[in-house]
């Protein structure tokens, strides 16, 4: 989670800020005043806004190892699962992993954007997920990635206040699928 390059006070402030940042996020939502982040990372605004222009960009951030995580774990489980089971479990724990943060999901297709290794890896990882389900003939020719992320922010919407969202997210990532799937 460390950039490349920065100086050791440097690294310690950029650490402090996504500390304060996944607690704050996890507690009250990315809602969250950046200044208040700031404020309980004992760094300045300045700082904060140096490292992270955008409310976005901390997500990505504090995302990192979420996505990463998921896309590994997908890559990881390859061999054994056929194109449409790869593709729907890799859509159901990026739903699961984006409503950790209440609000992070309505923002997920411009964090997504951000260029962080997690965010490529989910990029990368459902752009290849996706071609492979089209190659084998299950999903729709038009379906993109975008439509994709799109549909898993709705999904990570409806769940992120369900005290037990795992089955709701595997609901809806069915539904997904019945209209992604070629007739």
């Amino acid at each position: 989670m460390s950039e490349v390059g920065l100086r050791a006070d440097a690294e310690r402030n950029r650490q402090r800020i996504l500390v304060a940042a996944e607690e704050l996020f996890l507690e009250r939502g990315p809602t969250v005043s950046l200044d208040e982040v700031a404020k309980r990372a004992k760094v300045g605004a300045g700082t904060l806004y140096r490292r992270f222009p955008t409310r976005e960009a901390l997500l990505a951030a504090t995302s990192n190892e979420r996505f990463t995580s998921v896309a590994e774990a997908s890559r990881a489980r390859d061999a054994d699962h056929q194109p449409e089971d790869a593709l729907r479990q890799f859509l159901e724990e990026l739903a699961l992993n984006t409503s950790v943060y209440q609000s992070l999901a309505a923002s997920l297709g411009t964090v997504i954007q951000h260029g962080t290794p997690g965010c490529n890896a989910i990029t990368e990882e459902g752009h290849r997920l996706l071609r492979r389900a089209k190659e084998v003939g299950i999903v729709r020719e038009d379906a993109s990635f975008d439509d994709v992320v799109c549909v898993v922010s709705a999904i990570a919407i409806a769940v992120e206040k369900d005290d037990e969202p795992a089955p709701r997210v595997a609901h809806l990532v069915d539904l997904l699928f019945n209209g992604m799937r070629v007739r």
